[in-house]
């Protein structure tokens, strides 16, 4: 017999279970927490060793076992600790792609008690020098392409360099990892408390520099287990099912450096003793061919990396039987998206999250049958994190009231490094504004209708774009859309929005209009229809630019 959403989580976080929740003093508020976590990431990962010969990393024609990375990050860690000069606190950097390595990086980092900056891969020398100086990183473990671009960096910044995965000669200041980083040697020890600090994780630096989200062991921790938490609930509510005839895995198919590659996908599997296959770069049809090669089961990305699974050419003739859960977070999924990937996997389920960089990526989830009858929301937190929407004047608001999101919990970052302004701004008595604009119904359930700053405000009336996209993505032609507002001069802003047309498909700026007109208000309506050749640009971890959209459009305009 299925229990209620209520039931399962009363069973799941009871008195004695493993997600025990209970209270606790945390940065001086008083919130919920997991009676279990573990006392730092060093015991999370101290607990891998006992998987042996169990396949832990499968990139491209290698394949790491659970031993292998741990042999590795003890050597690593030794190597931080007695040639680099590491102590506890030193902020160690990590830039790398997708490589064994930067998870073997981290896991040492965090383990002798330092704290890991996760860099963007796609930085700039400019941007690097910058966050090298903001953080105080004294050890930078970089490849081949960063070691290049940090070299001119490294005589005024004062930074050690640890190169990756780069053959040939290195400038001054950069050793090989092989040179250093040599097997046998013990992790050296260290005590390390729950509330000492353990990344450093850049946001994206849209606006103004970026910001270095700080999270201690506890953040992240309470993160990991709180996602262990919630698919518990989900697998308590369904009561029993068959066995898949497959061990869980995952694809990483998004950047490490990005929280959702972090602590979703690589420490669950660290967690879970699951397989994880690591991809060179984003390409849908290599991910369909690991897929089906490495007997996938589940797929974590951004909604335009689904929509790439279900457009490519080679979708239909590959097994993807495996799968039975497809989907992410990052971004609002269109409900077209969402049915669709309930059709078109025999046995994958969508589901999707709504975390931040500030959560840890924990946050609301729908996933399955909810996710099917609201595919709008992106669901309901388990009660380890708080979530409530307020107005203007900061007062919590009822249901169905639109106004910002804030959430409260143990996973949320302790603030922005070097930030004094950005924190006052963003946190208040524990709670994080996020910046999203959105509603809880009468279940608990989150919807979110767009960010703040992304909302366009068109002669006083607000247009949510996801809800404009939503509708775009309902006409057969369009592959992606992309909404987003320009000045104007009477109006305030105009709603504009980009498309990219499916293959041999065409549509016109009127075609759109009225499709938009007949399920949304006029002033929802798009006045701008930009048509691109091309795919819609994209960050680093997936998402659509739309500043980029937005800026290109203005400049041709004024020109």
């Amino acid at each position: 017999m299925s229990l209620s959403y209520e039931e399962a989580v009363a069973q799941v976080t009871g008195p004695g279970s493993r997600y025990e929740i209970t209270e606790a003093e945390v940065m001086g508020h008083r919130l919920p927490v997991f009676a279990h976590t573990p006392p730092s990431m060093r015991a999370l990962f101290a607990a891998a060793r006992e998987r042996g010969d169990d396949v832990f990393l499968v990139y491209e024609d290698e394949r790491w076992t659970f031993t292998d990375v741990m042999a590795e990050v003890d050597a690593l860690g030794y190597a931080l600790v007695h040639h680099f000069g590491v102590v506890k606190g030193d902020r160690v950097g990590i830039a790398l792609r997708n490589y064994p390595e930067w998870i073997v990086a981290f896991a040492a980092i965090t383990s002798i008690g330092a704290v890991a900056v996760t860099y963007n891969a796609w930085w700039t020398e400019e941007e690097f020098d910058y966050g090298l100086r903001d953080s105080g990183t004294t050890v930078l473990i970089a490849d081949q392409e960063r070691v290049a671009r940090v070299a001119p960096l490294l005589a005024d910044d004062g930074v050690q360099v640890l190169a990756v995965r780069t053959p040939g000669p290195t400038p001054a200041g950069v050793v090989h990892w092989e040179d250093v980083v040599e097997r046998g040697h013990a992790l050296p020890e260290v005590d390390i408390d729950l509330d000492d600090d353990a990344t450093i994780l850049y946001t994206s630096g849209t606006t103004g520099h970026p910001k270095g989200a700080v999270s201690t062991h506890r953040a992240v921790m309470s993160a990991l287990m709180a996602f262990g938490c919630a698919a518990a609930v989900n697998t308590t509510r369904k009561g029993p099912a068959p066995e898949h005839p497959y061990p869980t895995s995952f694809i990483l198919v998004v950047p490490l450096f990005h929280v959702t590659g972090c602590v979703p996908v690589m420490l669950s599997c660290f967690a879970g003793g699951t397989k994880l296959v690591m991809m060179y770069k984003w390409n849908p049809d290599r991910a369909l061919e690991l897929i089906e090669r490495e007997r996938v089961t589940n797929f974590v990305g951004v909604p335009t990396m689904s929509w790439d699974l279900l457009e490519s050419p080679d979708f239909a003739s590959r097994d993807t039987s495996s799968l039975v859960q497809v989907g992410g977070g990052g971004a609002p999924a269109p409900p077209e998206l969402v049915r669709r990937i309930d059709s078109s996997f025999s046995k994958g389920r969508p589901n999707i999250g709504y975390g931040m960089t500030e959560t840890n990526a924990y946050g609301p989830g729908n996933s399955g049958d909810d996710y099917m009858r609201k595919p709008t929301s992106t669901g309901r937190a388990i009660p380890l994190m708080q979530v409530r929407v307020v107005g203007e004047d900061g007062r919590e608001l009822g249901v169905d009231a639109v106004g910002e999101i804030e959430f409260r919990g143990p996973n949320l970052i302790r603030g922005y490094w070097n930030k004094p302004g950005a924190n006052a701004e963003v946190f208040h008595d524990g709670w994080l504004r996020s910046g999203d604009l959105g509603y809880l119904d009468d279940e608990g359930f989150v919807y979110v209708s767009d960010r703040v700053k992304d909302m366009v405000l068109r002669g006083g009336e607000n247009v949510y774009c996801a809800e404009v996209e939503a509708i775009l993505y309902e006409m057969p032609e369009v592959y992606e859309a992309a909404v987003y507002g320009i000045p104007h001069a009477r109006l305030g802003e105009e709603v504009v929005a980009s498309i990219v047309c499916r293959d041999d498909m065409k549509l016109d700026a009127e075609m759109v209009k009225e499709h938009v007109a007949i399920h949304l208000a006029s002033f929802k309506v798009p006045t701008i229809v930009v048509f691109h050749d091309e795919q819609l640009p994209r960050g680093a971890t997936g998402k659509i630019l739309k500043r980029q959209l937005r800026d290109e459009l203005v400049a041709s305009i004024s020109t």
